[in-house]
């Protein structure tokens, strides 16, 4: 029996596939902009890992299902994103480099995750976990993968709204940063607590970690605004 945390990724599905195509846009207004291009991608990852959990939650455990999940979430859950960021903050030389360098080793686990056998006996109907991987070797690829586009996203994120704080930039701009560094953040928690078992928190926390960046995306690109006191000078 399934709980009802499970239909949350189709609510995050569906949220992503609606926020891809507006990057998209902005990025076919603004080119080039490698780094809405990497956020694009990052974002329809993402809503291939939750269309993954979908199907585990409707139609149950298949093992096709199961290394796509692996794939797009375990090993690219946050590195498109996080590709996005580098190309903001490195030098375009520099950020191409490292995108080759992350496309190799995602390469390598992949192959691994595609060839590993599956040890059936550990195999949940409706839970997704990498415990089921025979060659546990490949699992050292993921932490991996994901504390550099931890490192990226979110200490990107915060250092870009320190500097506009700094600057006296705009308080959508700090806020914005804020919100994108605290969504970065939340899968990278979730995704722990499914080495403990607990799944359904990494569910809730991909929803919410979406929301936050699309909120932040919003504030960076002035589609929201910050209504804040007035505060009238004496004099």
């Amino acid at each position: 029996m399934t709980d009802a945390t499970h239909y949350i990724p189709i609510i995050t599905t569906c949220f992503a596939l609606w926020f891809a195509p507006q990057l998209f846009r902005r990025w076919a207004e603004r080119r080039p902009a490698p780094h809405l291009v990497c956020w694009g991608i990052g974002v329809l990852v993402y809503a291939v890992g939750t269309t993954t959990e979908s199907l585990t939650t409707l139609i149950g455990w298949h093992p096709a299902v199961f290394r796509l999940w692996y794939i797009s979430g375990a090993l690219l859950g946050g590195a498109p994103l996080a590709q996005g960021t580098a190309y903001l903050l490195l030098r375009r030389r520099t950020a191409d480099v490292v995108t080759k360098c992350l496309l190799l080793v995602v390469v390598i686990a992949s192959v691994g995750v595609v060839l590993s056998p599956i040890n059936l006996a550990l195999v949940e109907a409706h839970r997704l976990s990498g415990h089921v991987l025979r060659w546990t070797w490949v699992r050292g690829f993921s932490p991996f993968i994901n504390t550099y586009a931890l490192v990226m996203l979110v200490g990107g994120a915060i250092l870009s709204a320190w500097r506009y704080h700094r600057g006296g930039g705009s308080p959508e701009k700090v806020a914005g940063n804020v919100a994108i560094a605290v969504g970065g953040l939340l899968p990278g928690i979730g995704g722990t607590a499914t080495r403990f078992g607990h799944v359904e928190v990494l569910y809730v926390t991909e929803l919410i970690g979406l929301i936050l960046i699309y909120l932040g995306f919003c504030l960076n690109v002035g589609r929201v605004r910050l209504f804040l006191p007035v505060v009238a000078s004496e004099g």
